[in-house]
């Protein structure tokens, strides 16, 4: 298992490598010139190849690739060119929300995902089966950004019972520690702060997870059925072993191989999900400082996101198949 854990960690230098080639030729694809988009219109001819020059944009592209390849090995992205502090600096400062978005987001769809998976299968073509499969269908086909819209007029708008926007309720403060919101406050023992986090939590993560939560609830139904009319299953009922044990202990075990792997696959759709869903609820996460620095064509915040988006897509991968080992003893990876 190290030996193989070592060799996907090896792996992730070509995939790292590869991703920072594109992220940083494509943003220097865009037209225009960010120099002058520092300076606007009123820079003189002088001011503008001074600045270029303070910012390497004056060198050929691959010698600034190669310079920017050394200082992300060293964790170090550049200056960011709109707000002229550290680019990991910024980073780190949005990093904390989105991870506790895309985890809020990712719990809610898998555990709603899979019991309502599991609730289907073991009723197949009843008036819950059919009604569950109707939402999933509904789930799948609503982008983000509509359901977002949605739950913030509802919710938010017309009922008035949750927050159309932010991470905490206007005038309170919160030390910073982690820089989440909920997990801030329940390390400081600041009760108003939590309850305010996770009622300004609530309606950016059912929309962020809700696709999510429909995909999941899907494959789960599938693989359910498909378990439950295999022989060992069979077997355990015929022994005299209680429905919920059989379901639990011997069914869904079996049944939830392929439902990590979609988990794993579905944390990358939620960090690019979270670019819309952090900007409809103005949320100051990876996603919006992302759109931003886009924007602006900060270049070493893009890249800086980019690659940070791609560390946590592979590590998330990684995951997956060290779990497949504790799931399916079967597995061993040599």
């Amino acid at each position: 298992m190290l030996k193989y854990i070592g060799r996907r960690l090896g792996q992730l230098i070509p995939t790292l490598l590869g991703v920072s080639v594109l992220v940083f030729f494509g943003m220097h694809l865009v037209p225009g010139d960010v120099a002058q988009l520092l300076l606007g219109d009123k820079g003189t001819e002088a001011d503008l190849q001074r600045l270029r020059h303070q910012l390497g944009l004056d060198q050929p592209v691959y010698v600034q690739y190669f310079r920017f390849l050394l200082g992300a090995v060293r964790g170090d992205f550049g200056v960011s060119l709109r707000t002229r502090q550290s680019a990991i600096w910024e980073i780190g400062q949005a990093l904390p929300v989105t991870i506790e978005l895309s985890v809020a987001a990712l719990l809610l769809a898998v555990v709603f995902g899979l019991a309502i998976g599991v609730a289907a299968a073991r009723r197949p073509h009843s008036f819950l089966d059919t009604g569950a499969m109707l939402g999933v269908l509904i789930g799948v086909a609503m982008p983000v950004f509509w359901t977002g819209i949605l739950l913030l007029l509802v919710f938010g708008g017309i009922l008035g019972w949750l927050p159309l926007g932010g991470i905490l309720s206007e005038g309170m403060t919160l030390r910073r520690i982690t820089g989440m919101s909920l997990v801030d406050g329940l390390l400081s023992g600041n009760a108003p702060a939590v309850l305010s986090s996770i009622r300004h939590l609530i309606l950016p993560a059912v929309a962020l997870g809700a696709a999510s939560m429909a995909t999941i609830a899907r494959m789960a139904r599938s693989t359910m059925l498909e378990v439950l009319h295999l022989d060992f299953v069979r077997t355990a009922r015929a022994k005299g072993v209680g429905e919920r044990r059989v379901v639990s202990r011997h069914a869904l075990r079996n049944a939830l191989l392929p439902v990590v792997t979609l988990i794993g696959l579905q944390l990358g759709l939620l960090l690019s999900g979270a670019v819309l869903t952090e900007t409809i609820f103005a949320l100051p996460g990876l996603g919006r400082l992302a759109i931003t620095s886009v924007l602006a064509r900060d270049y070493p915040v893009v890249q800086g996101v980019v690659i940070i988006a791609a560390v946590i897509f592979v590590a998330a991968n990684l995951l997956v198949d060290v779990l497949y080992a504790y799931l399916d003893p079967r597995i061993r990876y040599e």
